[in-house]
């Protein structure tokens, strides 16, 4: 009997989008009561938007959390990187989202 728990500590690995990076949502996002000025179930971003990750925090000493701003909404929403897609790697290669880890070693100061 689980408790449900996520057993992967993402933050030990390096994370997967970086500030500047372009980014689709792969998934529906809905206000938990977290997001201020919007209702309880209020769609705050649709599956298919596209926007940039401004910055990288954390949640839970466990899961990286992005902050995307949604250009089209307006908005700067925390996500998931379960709930995100690179479009970055697409245009780059042609290929839909992110294939492999990111090699830090040619980024300085990473």
């Amino acid at each position: 009997m689980g408790l449900g728990r996520e057993q992967e500590v993402e933050i030990r690995k390096p994370p997967q989008f970086m500030p500047g990076e372009r980014v689709r949502a792969t998934r529906h996002v809905k206000n938990d009561g977290t997001y201020p000025g919007k209702d309880v179930g209020e769609n705050l971003v649709r599956k298919g938007d596209e926007g940039y990750v401004r910055d990288i925090g954390t949640f839970l000493q466990q899961f990286y959390i992005y902050a995307v701003e949604w250009i089209d909404r307006g908005t700067v929403v925390g996500m998931r990187a379960r709930e995100l897609t690179s479009l970055d790697d697409v245009a780059a290669s042609g290929t839909a989202g992110r294939a492999a880890t990111t090699d830090f070693s040619e980024r300085p100061g990473l």
